[in-house]
């Protein structure tokens, strides 16, 4: 393992860029930062807020998931962790960045049901459009249902496709977009969906579960999944709280391994390199943005090349 960064304001959301160098978000501080090969970091964009997960879309500019923001924990460690609702909170929002001017502008504060309240991870399809959680907030005594919700990047449609579902967080597509992956962060499960049409998904006919998913797999003890990414061979990486790492979990739910890392806030993961086999993965209590070694290639982001730089 190598660290790329450190000294970051729990980073999340990381994206690997044309040229090498990685986007990560810093929820705390509220911006959308880059980071260099050679550890050099600079601010790409004020979002305000708390941004999250990101990702390029077809035009090229940077997708912002921003969740409203958090109240602070800082640790006798010296590590930190978010909490509840803060104060001052204003909603959730989904904005688009330019990367060259730094402009951050809100697509969207609502579904054609809801206002967003906690908007956390997101994943282009093929089709241009995105799909992204809603993890909802906590507060002292109460908490949000989530959703997940499909929208076009243009700012003229944002819907609602699954509702509801306990803290929904990591999001990603299979290799031949045909399902959509959702992970839960409190009750450490991984679902599956089937998508029929771009922003549309098929309940599956046997489903207990309210929102109609298929149930791929779930975590013992008090394991909490975040966000994901995907492997070239449809794997799905989850990042895992308290056990910290990452869970790979095969497409069927067959086989579950986890790959332990130095922070128990280790909260997502994207692929890059030449061959697509370093794993980029934010470890978020310590503040640091580390490199790994994956034995297997990640699955390529659609728009991988066209981030606006």
């Amino acid at each position: 393992m190598k660290i790329v960064a450190e000294n970051l304001d729990f980073p999340e959301g990381p994206v690997v860029l044309a040229d090498g160098s990685l986007l990560v978000v810093e929820i705390e501080s509220g911006c959308l930062t880059r980071v260099f090969g050679d550890g050099r970091r600079e601010v790409v964009a004020k979002t305000g807020g708390g941004p999250n997960g990101a990702a390029i879309g077809p035009d090229g500019a940077c997708y912002v998931c921003d969740g409203g923001g958090f109240e602070w924990h800082r640790h006798a460690d010296g590590t930190r962790t978010p909490g509840l609702q803060p104060p001052g909170y204003a909603g959730g929002r989904i904005q688009r960045v330019d990367l060259r001017s730094g402009k951050a502008e809100v697509l969207y504060t609502h579904s054609e049901k809801a206002p967003l309240k906690g908007p956390n991870d997101i994943v282009f399809g093929a089709d241009g459009g995105f799909w992204f959680s809603d993890l909802g907030k906590r507060r002292q005594r109460n908490m949000d249902h989530g959703a997940i919700c499909w929208a076009r990047p243009d700012g003229s449609e944002c819907r609602e496709v699954i509702f509801p579902m306990n803290t929904p967080n990591g999001v990603g597509l299979s290799p031949d977009g045909k399902r959509l992956y959702v992970a839960e962060t409190a009750p450490g499960r991984l679902w599956a969906f089937d998508v029929v049409e771009p922003g549309r998904i098929a309940r599956a006919p046997d489903s207990p579960a309210p929102h109609g998913g298929t149930l791929v797999a779930g975590l013992p003890g008090y394991q909490l999944f975040d966000s994901l990414a995907v492997e070239a061979d449809g794997r799905i990486c989850v990042a895992t709280l308290f056990n910290g790492g990452v869970t790979v979990i095969a497409p069927d739910g067959s086989t579950i391994e986890h790959v332990p890392l130095p922070d128990r806030f280790t909260t997502n993961l994207c692929f890059g390199g030449p061959d697509m086999r370093t794993a980029y993965v934010t470890l978020s209590s310590t503040g640091r943005l580390a490199a790994l070694d994956w034995p297997r290639p990640g699955l390529r982001p659609h728009f991988f090349e066209r981030d606006g730089l």
